[in-house]
Formats: structure tokens, C-alpha cells, sequence
């Protein structure tokens, strides 16, 4: 915030990245009302300082300047790393790896980099460009990245340890929870999962250049309060519905998702 505040960005952005990997993506989705802002001493009687803001700032600042920072990385160290899923978990441990001096591959089961980043949050909260740009800035510090490749079919993890010292499975929660209630299974009613998949890595919302084929409401209910919710039910109105409706089991104030989403 300093070096910000005194207009050194380059200097900034060095900093951040010296334990934080994906800035562009963190500044933009994280919950920081509840994280670092909520824990800003001037929130006791003003606003907190727009630190999401500031982060996301002097990551596009940079990509504006044309040319990352790729920093100096220690002699390697002989060991050798598999990370398993290409998410905002995999890209981390791999980014902290590498500049231990490790050797890492990253094994992603999907086409696109980028796990959640890619098929779940949509484009107009965090555009796929800047994904992009955040894995291969990865990839330009030596992270080997390996698509289409999924782990228990290519090869199982006990395979891979053949090969490498360790593995990590950053695999995500990519599965849905379902209400377990008549007509859940009915045409036309979604988990938010594959709702948001369609529509963002399969790209539903650029029909007809993409075919996908997906379910366009006029009235959509969208159950859930939380930041997924909150993306399903803004996706819905893109589709084309006229009524998005949140129903949610609690109160306004006890809805997880970001003030901001709400």
C-alpha cells in the first residue's frame, strides 16, 4: 500500500508476487470484506482501504506495461513435483515450488487451464483473458503445464510417484450438492456447476458461435446465497431470463456471499 501510495507500481507488484501468484485473479474474487479489508483499522470509523481494488490495480498495471517480472529463481534442487489440477490451488503450489528451486509439472484433466477460474466464475466478474495471463506467467518461471490429461485414467497417482518425488492434488470441489427433492431431475433444472460450465468454458453465452446447448428461463430461481448463487443467478439474466429470483433458507445477513455479489 505504501509503494502504491508513493506511485511506485513496479515495485508494488514485485512485492505482492513474492506470495501471492495470481493477483489479478485474487484483487478481483477474493472475499476481502472478510479478509484483509475487514481487518483494516480504518474501518473502526470510515471505509477500510480498497485493498482488492488496489491488488487488481497494479496487476493490470503491469500486464498494461507489456513485460512481467519474472523473477530470479534459486539453483534447482533436483526434486521433482506433480500437482494434479491446474485451479487456483495447483497454480499456487506450483508458483511457491518453483521458486524453492523444484521441478513441476502441472496435470490438468480439463483443455483450459485455470480449474474453477475457467468453467465456473463467469466471464464478466473475472475475464478468461486474465487467467490466461496469470497461468503463463506461471508457466514463464518453468511450471510445465500438461492438459487434457486426467489423473487415475492417464495415469494413477501411484504411477506418478514413480516418476516424481511428491504430488499434490489440488482436484477442487467440483462436484455438486444436490437437495435430494422431487423434480430435481426434471429437464431444464441445473446444478450451478454444470450451469456455469455451459456457460463459461463451453461458452453458451456466445451462441450461436458456440452451440452449447442450455436451458434459457424467462423465470429462473436460482437456490443458494452464496458467490456461486450469486453468478448463477446474474448468468441467468445474460441467458435471456427476464425474472432471476434468489431463494435462500436464512436471513439477507447470514447469506455467504460477498456484500458486494448480494
Amino acid at each position: 500500500l505504501k509503494l502504491v501510495a508513493d506511485g511506485d507500481f513496479r515495485a508494488a507488484i514485485n512485492l505482492i508476487k513474492e506470495t501471492n501468484a495470481l493477483p489479478a485473479v485474487t484483487g478481483r474474487v477474493c472475499p476481502q470484506e472478510e479478509q484483509c479489508e475487514g481487518k483494516c483499522a480504518l474501518s473502526k470509523k470510515f471505509e477500510s482501504v480498497a485493498i482488492g481494488r488496489l491488488e487488481r490495480f497494479v496487476a493490470d498495471w503491469e500486464a498494461a506495461q507489456g513485460a512481467l517480472t519474472i523473477p530470479e529463481l534459486p539453483p534447482p534442487t533436483g526434486k521433482n513435483v506433480a500437482v494434479v489440477g491446474s485451479g487456483p490451488a495447483g497454480l499456487t503450489v506450483a508458483a511457491d515450488l518453483i521458486r524453492l528451486g523444484h521441478s513441476v509439472t502441472i496435470f490438468e484433466a480439463l483443455h483450459e487451464a485455470g480449474g474453477v477460474l475457467v468453467y465456473g466464475i463467469p466471464e464478466f466478474r473475472l475475464p478468461k483473458a486474465i487467467v490466461r495471463r496469470e497461468v503463463e506467467y506461471v508457466c514463464s518461471m518453468g511450471v510445465k503445464l500438461v492438459k487434457d490429461f486426467v489423473v487415475g485414467n492417464a495415469a494413477t497417482v501411484d504411477e506418478l510417484l514413480e516418476e516424481f518425488d511428491a504430488v499434490f492434488l489440488g482436484t477442487g470441489a467440483g462436484l455438486p450438492w444436490f437437495l435430494n427433492i422431487p423434480g430435481e431431475n426434471l429437464g431444464g433444472v441445473y446444478s450451478a456447476n454444470e450451469y456455469l460450465t455451459r456457460s463459461n468454458l463451453m461458452k453458451a453465452y456466445r451462441f450461436p458461435e458456440y452451440d452449447t446447448p442450455i436451458a434459457r428461463g424467462q423465470r429462473v430461481v436460482t437456490i443458494g446465497g452464496g458467490n456461486v448463487a450469486m453468478d448463477s443467478a446474474r448468468t441467468a439474466l445474460r441467458l435471456g431470463a427476464t425474472d432471476s429470483i434468489i431463494v435462500y433458507r436464512r436471513s439477507r445477513d447470514e447469506m455467504p456471499a460477498r456484500a458486494e455479489e448480494i
